[in-house]
């Protein structure tokens, strides 16, 4: 069934920062290739003076990330265009990263998988479809979800922001305009200002990376948290190639100080579980004992290394 188009007023647009007109790229079609790359450079970089204004935010969305992958529950994405296909991207890299299963991050686009690759007319502007994709995942009240969208108006992500609310979920807006319907419907608010784009209203440029970024501390500040890294390692990483077994081995020499051979024959011992290497190198326990020894740390690798 067609989705009704809802008229957006122009007055609605003029008054978001991120559809600004930027007055340092006003003649930037006059300008030769480096110019215009110097001007996208030099705008790219406020980007991150940007995020460190809004870093309590994001910390405290961390801390509530961390209280439901305790209870086992999940950290849900949702956007719709740009913004939707990173938070996909964002979650479909946990598994890989942190081996962790898929089901923990999840990342839900306006109009569904076709929305990845190719432009789904209107499936932004259904907010009941943004509803509608949470039931389809049967989220919880114990689950958290965090609405992407550049311009903090858009209906599909308000709908599921909405429904999650009633809930009485933890609901997170990341937005690049701080007064925005996202921004004041979500229980916590990451708002970073990075401005007008180069080409005006292409939120993909300054408003996308700021959103890349952010969605990278999320997910890996709450995995650091509970215990998927160790010192700055991939310890939980799952070797499933050749070139991932290489990185495995090497993880295991650089966290324990062995050399290649014993980091290595510690992999095969753990049947190529990395945490559970780097644990039998470190205390000198066979794989059962370092196990048991693991799981009764929770599987945090510092905590288990020192208990033993």
């Amino acid at each position: 069934m067609a989705v009704a188009r809802r008229r957006v007023p122009l007055a609605e647009l003029e008054g978001l920062i991120s559809e600004g007109r930027n007055p340092k790229s006003m003649e930037i079609d006059l300008q030769p290739t480096e110019a215009i790359l110097r001007v996208i450079n030099a705008e790219d970089r406020l980007v991150p003076a940007a995020i460190e204004k809004v870093l309590p935010g994001i910390a405290r969305a961390v801390d509530r990330i961390v209280m439901a992958f305790g209870k086992g529950a999940r950290l849900v994405y949702i956007g719709a265009g740009t913004s939707g296909r990173l938070g996909v991207l964002d979650a479909a890299e946990c598994p890989p990263t942190f081996g962790v299963p898929p089901t923990m991050v999840v990342g839900l686009i306006a109009g569904g998988s076709a929305a990845l690759t190719n432009a789904v007319e209107g499936a932004e502007d259904d907010s009941d479809a943004g509803a509608d994709a949470l039931r389809g995942i049967d989220f919880t009240a114990d689950d958290v979800l965090v609405g992407i969208a550049a311009s903090g108006r858009t209906p599909y992500v308000i709908g599921a922001l909405d429904y999650a609310r009633a809930l009485g979920a933890t609901t997170v807006g990341l937005t690049c305009n701080p007064d925005s319907a996202i921004a004041r419907l979500a229980e916590i608010s990451i708002a970073p200002v990075v401005g007008p784009e180069v080409v005006t209203g292409s939120t993909r440029m300054k408003s996308g990376t700021a959103h890349k970024l952010v969605l990278n501390m999320l997910s890996t500040a709450s995995m650091i948290r509970v215990g998927k890294v160790y010192q700055n390692l991939m310890v939980d990483l799952h070797p499933t190639n050749e070139k991932l077994l290489a990185r495995a081995a090497r993880i295991v020499m650089e966290a324990t100080g062995c050399d290649e051979p014993a980091a290595e024959q510690a992999l095969k011992a753990s049947d190529r579980d990395v945490k559970l290497a780097v644990m039998m190198v470190a205390t000198g326990m066979p794989a059962d004992a370092a196990r048991q020894a693991l799981a009764a740390a929770g599987r945090f690798l510092r905590r288990a290394i020192a208990g033993a």
